[in-house]
């Protein structure tokens, strides 16, 4: 059942990380246009779809299934778990962050440029990388 339940987070993480990094690419062309616009109304729906179908979704399932790896192969004591948790963690937070802008968009209550939204993209990236190396290398 491991070997399954294994291979549920990593698709589960797959489709997550799939959203966080295409959303704010959205955000980019979507802060670029005029508020009001017929572009700008269908971004709203692409963010809010990619957002609540996709995203969401691959942030509960992997959590649940990576919870269930961590105890049922009892590393949750080991250091670079830890160090992963709080990478996660840290992408939860970017989740909510990007669930908020989606709902800001939304609202055309927009402030930011799309320089900003380059830039953000890159955040998830990031922590994925980190996580990565710590899930394969286990350097502690």
């Amino acid at each position: 059942m491991y070997l399954w339940i294994k291979a549920a987070h990593i698709i589960s993480l797959i489709a997550w990380m799939a959203a966080m990094l295409y959303l704010p690419r959205l955000f980019v062309y979507h802060a670029g246009l005029p508020a009001g616009s017929p572009q700008g109304e269908t971004f709203k729906v692409m963010e809010r779809r990619l957002a609540k179908a996709i995203m969401l979704p691959g942030l509960i399932a992997t959590w649940i299934f990576g919870i269930a790896l961590a105890v049922m192969s009892g590393v949750y004591t080991q250091g670079w778990l830890h160090a992963k948790v709080a990478l996660v963690l840290a992408m939860s937070g970017i989740h909510g962050w990007l669930s908020r802008m989606v709902k800001d968009f939304a609202a055309d209550r927009n402030t930011r440029s799309p320089k900003f939204y380059r830039v953000l993209n890159e955040v998830p990236t990031l922590l994925m990388i980190l996580i990565v190396i710590l899930v394969v290398v286990k350097p502690f």
